[in-house]
């Protein structure tokens, strides 16, 4: 399987600058989150990746070799408005993009209902795509990037709109992919999802990625945390450290990074102030992540 690799992209309309130097990759068997806010170049990337629009320098490769149109065909790819014919049934469609991609009839009829009962559709293939719930029209337009076997997966926006259900089903089959050497690109707002699934995650802002790595590489980068549970309120906290929550979940508390055993101090302080039940250091989520990441390039910019 392929390893995708974008280097150093660069795209501008008149003076507003979409991608600035992007870089990053997928490996075979990789799932990549690509984050960021409405605006920040992650469609304007995948759709240079599709060749819908082509980038004023940098380049993207497939194994080391520039992507060509052979290397998209073999490429499954959901943009994030839907493409669907709306009038046309389910698996007459499906069929149809399958053969536009060399497979048989028999072979694209067969891939359509597989696929198609495997998202969970199957029933549903008679129907005009119009007349479905927009989580459906989803599963369908997954479905419709699957038939054809591809041996690379680009998904702008693939769980919006779903259910609890459809969520799990459309994991499962990332995952899947994944575990047959297909390197899969999703972008996602939702960050909870992106960290529960992805092996590892990118963060653009303006065009810029600040921030390539696991949850954990990242969270390397990031202050370090405690949870204190016990003592009634924040008064005990010395000074220099920062107190980020006090509720009934516990204190939640910034430790100094350059104080060496500055979490032990904090320990002392809040056994001198009662009893204490929970002293924890805390993972900090992806979306904790990501705001520090953001906020830090901004504050890097304005300086």
């Amino acid at each position: 399987m392929p390893r995708l690799a974008v280097d150093r992209l660069t795209k501008a309309y008149g003076d507003k600058v979409a991608l600035d130097q992007t870089s990053f990759e997928v490996a075979p068997g990789e799932i990549f989150g690509f984050v960021g806010s409405n605006g920040a170049g992650k469609t304007t990337t995948m759709r240079i990746i599709l060749g819908v629009l082509q980038p004023d320098s940098g380049s993207v490769t497939w194994d080391g070799e520039p992507v060509g149109a052979d290397h998209r065909r073999r490429i499954g790819y959901m943009p994030e408005e839907r493409g669907l014919y709306p009038k046309m049934k389910v698996g007459d469609q499906l069929a149809y993009l399958a053969r536009l991609y060399g497979l048989s009839a028999a072979d694209a009829r067969a891939s359509m209902e597989r696929w198609t009962e495997r998202l969970g559709v199957g029933e549903r293939i008679g129907d005009a795509v119009e007349v479905l719930s927009l989580g459906n029209q989803q599963r369908i337009q997954l479905a419709a990037a699957l038939t054809h076997e591809p041996e690379a997966l680009v998904l702008d926006e693939p769980f919006s709109g779903l259910d609890p259900v459809a969520v799990d089903v459309m994991s499962e089959v990332l995952r899947e992919r994944a575990g047959s050497g297909v390197p899969v690109l999703f972008s996602s707002h939702q960050l909870d999802l992106v960290e529960r699934l992805c092996d590892r995650v990118g963060i653009i802002r303006d065009g810029r990625m600040v921030a390539v790595g696991t949850v954990d590489e990242l969270a390397r980068h990031d202050t370090p945390r405690w949870v204190v549970q016990g003592p009634a309120d924040a008064t005990w906290v010395p000074a220099g450290f920062r107190v980020v929550a006090d509720d009934a979940a516990g204190t939640v508390v910034e430790v100094p990074e350059t104080e060496a055993g500055a979490e032990q101090r904090l320990l002392a302080a809040a056994l001198a102030a009662g009893p204490v039940t929970t002293f924890t250091q805390q993972r900090p989520s992806l979306t904790d992540l990501y705001r520090d990441v953001v906020t830090a390039a901004t504050e890097e910019e304005t300086a």
